[in-house]
């Protein structure tokens, strides 16, 4: 029985699981510090309302470091049928997040804002995700310009978007496609 092809699967598979030790050792010796600094630095020569700097640590080898721009009274707000009491819906501003895989590469992440009780908040959108060794200064000021692009996006919407047909509107249905009526 010739188990050379097997004895390879096994060496990758061995150097998978050391390459995880050292991804989860480098969060904490290099990454994590250097993410901490670099949005530090950022946020100094910015003037970004309202965002901090938020570490979360409570699962080891899940933790992350988060840009968040907070919550905030969204300006709208509902009446409450016969009771005269109005109901603020509250804004979440967004977050770029950075957080640390289960084999220890770091997912890059942007949470768009959203109004609670207002549609359905969008799911995270993934960046990238990186290896320990591939994520460097440079590229935190590229995530931070691309979560400020999503959230002014986010905050300018419009139906003013090209759209499919040509169509100068958003047209209401469904089958508004390139399907051919027959």
């Amino acid at each position: 029985m010739d188990i050379g092809s097997l004895n390879s699967k096994i060496n990758r598979y061995k150097q998978v699981l050391e390459n995880t030790e050292n991804y989860r050792k480098a969060w904490h010796e290099e990454i994590k510090p250097m993410l901490m600094g670099s949005l530090q630095d950022i946020l100094q020569q910015a003037d970004l309302p309202k965002a901090v700097l938020v570490e979360r640590n409570n699962i080891e080898n899940l933790e992350s470091v988060m840009l968040d721009l907070g919550r905030t009274s969204s300006g709208i707000t509902e009446n409450m049928e016969d009771t005269g009491v109005k109901r603020t819906m509250i804004k979440s501003n967004g977050s770029l997040i950075y957080q640390q895989l289960f084999n220890g590469k770091i997912m890059v992440m942007i949470v768009s804002p959203y109004i609670e009780g207002y549609g359905q908040p969008k799911p995270p959108m993934t960046l990238e995700i990186l290896r320990p060794d591939e994520l460097k200064s440079p590229f935190i000021l590229r995530h931070v310009e691309a979560f400020l692009r999503d959230i002014t996006e986010w905050e300018d919407y419009d139906d003013e978007q090209p759209h499919k047909s040509g169509q100068s509107f958003n047209p209401i249905g469904f089958n508004n496609g390139s399907a051919s009526e027959e």
